[in-house]
């Protein structure tokens, strides 16, 4: 991950490098979560001033965006390493990326249904609850089955 794609524009009138904070505001990431995805990897090196504090260039803070993006959409961790690598490959295939995309849509799917299920239990489980005051109660009977 040594090359890094064009920067972003400079919408904050920030002078490059720019500090930890500045990079987390820019990027939309809080910067424990720059710090963490630097410690995966997602970022290359950063410089640092001589007294120890990191220093992020706006190619850093674009690929912090992108990775913001590539979790908002659900990918796991491993694959927005993935994601972040083929970005900056430009020997990259399309087929490469989309394959993590469709494993990721596959996974979405997965979790939809099994979450729908979970939805048709309760509503079953709600609606066979009298909801009164009597200690008997439907749900707590199915949750305590073996």
């Amino acid at each position: 991950m040594q090359a890094h794609a064009t920067p972003p524009s400079d919408r904050g009138g920030s002078n490059w490098p720019v500090h930890i904070g500045q990079a987390a505001a820019l990027s939309g990431v809080s910067a424990k979560m720059v710090r963490h995805y630097e410690a995966l990897g997602l970022l290359a090196p950063v410089g640092r001033t001589d007294s120890g504090y990191r220093l992020y260039s706006a190619a850093d803070v674009h690929t912090l965006r992108f990775v913001k993006r590539a979790r908002d959409l659900g990918f796991s961790m491993a694959d927005i390493g993935e994601l972040v690598g083929l970005w900056h490959d430009q020997a990259r295939t399309s087929g490469q990326v989309k394959r993590i995309a469709q494993r990721h849509v596959a996974a979405l799917r997965l979790r939809i249904e099994q979450l729908q299920a979970m939805e048709r239990s309760l509503q079953h489980l709600t609606q066979c609850c009298q909801g009164n005051d009597r200690p008997d109660c439907p749900i707590l009977d199915d949750l305590a089955r073996p």
